[in-house]
């Protein structure tokens, strides 16, 4: 809005409600694909629209409706919402195109969207200053209650100032303007830009997190009132302002290597917020997918402006309707490309969320998974060739890629083999005791798993506990420093010792997983034997007494019968 020079009279101000700087909105909102003059084309502006009903007109009455024929990527997106394997940029592009249509009131009126924070103060009125877009952003839907608006660490904040000027009948304008637009962080002034209505900041921020990014607007006005006697010279200043609440997406993600005995390649990366995808490979054909898909959608909070003056407010479609990217999770955990000789996926390491689908716009028609999910914060994987150079994050806003930090300890890893053995130690007919034996099958040194803070009095240097154990059964021991863990088990079988290792990203060397069976019977001891042996006569002895009597009672029996 131009500072005014002149004096502008009462008259003036209450006949002049026609003719202010805003566009009526089209007949259709959102408009039709191929009906504005952007430089997305058709199909591109028949993806932008997930917030809006999907009526799935058919051709003919499409063409009978529009007098005009459709594509068939328009025909979805009349039936359905398109979706993106990434975050596209056609919603910046349409908002920066859209934005420009975007024109405030002159004195006695103003306009604003149905979300904007109006003040009043002596000579102004329904002031605002309220965000437009900002991008690139994407606005993630990680699970029913919540819901985090990402924006990048460098982007453009389009902003909308606007005001009218009230007076009453013994007063007139000397002078309005506003002065001076502001966007703040966190309270700290960013960038200061001179007064306009329609005010651009291009920012770039220098750490990541949860912030508050404010617009703020100073407008002034200065009047003359009359009352017959003396002529009163009246100022007027009121600052406006809108907080937007988000997350300065800047992603970082440490990143661990290891080499396996065979020669494969092992990988693990952790990011603390939520990711698109990981590339493994030069040829970027060896790559990870997260569990994100995106759709783009209006702000339905721009849908109606409202025009206001001294004597009447009216609201109107709007013509300037900014797009957000939308992410959501697709997908149960994430999942490997190329599928079927792709990485391999050996542990996920995340929050289990419910699913957003309650927290979605009732139109949105998209493939969002129903059931809860793994949003994870960190992976281990492993592939046959890891270009360790050509390791990759890429974010779920358009354009941010992951800045690779050095982990604390170093990046690199060593797997080797180890070896487990089990040998039976002592038994006895009720029960038998297991050694088992673990070591570096490189260097035959012990490997130790037990932690020397569970015994307060035992320290040795060099012999640094590492996480893992042992299973024999449903039993789960660790090694001493010796490597040496003892099992004590009652029932006959076989047996098998199994070594879990713990993750290879918080020791080098690190190790594989290895078993030993050993078997056990009491039959296979001479004390065994012997005891059997011993049962047999304790338990025959009674059958040999009653046999041995029964046949001289036979025998007796049968002299009787001679006689």
């Amino acid at each position: 809005m131009h500072q005014m020079a002149f004096v502008i009279g009462l008259a003036v101000i209450a006949l002049a409600v026609v003719g202010v700087g805003v566009a009526v909105g089209s007949a259709d909102v959102p408009p039709r694909p191929g009906t504005d003059e952007s430089e997305l084309d058709g199909n591109e502006t028949a993806t932008l629209w997930s917030k809006a009903p999907n009526t799935c007109i058919s051709d003919a009455e499409y063409e009978d409706r529009y007098n005009e024929s459709r594509t068939v990527m328009q025909e979805l997106g009349n039936c359905t919402d398109l979706t993106f394997k990434a975050p596209p940029e056609t919603a910046e592009r349409w908002s920066a195109y859209d934005y420009e249509s975007l024109e405030g009131g002159d004195a006695e009126t103003s306009i604003y969207p149905t979300h904007a924070n109006l003040s009043d103060s002596v000579l102004i009125a329904d002031a605002h200053a309220t965000t437009f877009a900002i991008h690139p952003s994407t606005r993630a839907h990680l699970d029913a209650n919540e819901t985090v608006h990402y924006i990048a660490p460098e982007g453009t904040l389009r902003g909308f100032v606007d005001y009218r000027v009230r007076l009453e009948s013994n007063a007139s304008v000397l002078g309005h303007e506003i002065e001076e637009v502001r966007l703040r962080r966190d309270g700290n002034v960013v960038d200061t830009v001179e007064g306009t209505q329609t005010p651009v900041f291009d920012y770039t921020f220098d750490h990541g997190g949860s912030t508050t990014l404010t617009l703020e607007a100073d407008i002034t006005a200065r009047g003359e009132r009359d009352d017959g006697n003396e002529t009163e010279l009246v100022t007027d200043q009121v600052t406006v302002s809108q907080d937007l609440d988000v997350e300065v997406y800047d992603l970082e993600a440490s990143v661990y290597h290891a080499s396996y005995p065979n020669g494969d390649s092992g990988v693990a990366i952790y990011q603390d917020q939520p990711w698109h995808g990981y590339t493994l490979s030069d040829d970027g054909e060896a790559t990870v997918r997260g569990v994100w898909r995106y759709y783009t959608a209006r702000d339905t909070g721009w849908d109606e402006l409202t025009r206001a003056t001294r004597v009447s407010q009216e609201t109107v479609g709007s013509d300037s309707l900014p797009v957000y990217v939308h992410a959501y999770p697709s997908e149960i955990g994430p999942r490997t490309e190329p599928i079927r000789d792709g990485p391999e996926i050996l542990e996920v390491w995340g929050t289990e969320s419910s699913s957003p689908e309650p927290a979605l716009h009732e139109n949105a028609d998209i493939d969002v998974i129903s059931s809860a999910y793994t949003r994870s914060d960190g992976l281990a994987l492993r592939y046959d060739n890891i270009d360790r150079d050509s390791v990759a994050v890429d974010g779920i806003v358009r354009g941010v890629t992951a800045d690779i930090v050095e982990p604390d300890g170093g990046s690199k890893r060593e797997i080797r083999e180890s070896d487990l053995s089990v040998e039976i130690v002592d038994s006895n007919t009720t029960a038998v005791t297991l050694r088992l034996e673990l070591r570096d099958a490189k260097t035959g040194r012990p490997i130790m798993l037990e932690s020397p803070f569970d015994q307060p009095r035992f320290s040795v240097i060099g012999h640094a506990s590492r996480e893992g154990y042992i299973t024999v059964g449903d039993q789960r021991v660790r090694t001493n420093r010796e490597g040496v863990a003892e099992v004590t088990v009652h029932q006959p079988g076989i047996y098998t010792a199994e070594y879990h290792p713990g993750s290879w990203r918080s020791q080098s060397p690190a190790y594989l997983g290895a078993t030993a069976t050993e078997m056990w019977h009491p039959l296979a001891t001479p004390t065994g034997w012997f005891v059997l042996v011993v049962d047999v006569v304790r338990y025959a002895f009674p059958f040999v007494v009653a046999l041995y009597a029964a046949k001289r009672i036979g025998t007796f029996l049968k002299l009787n019968d001679t006689l």
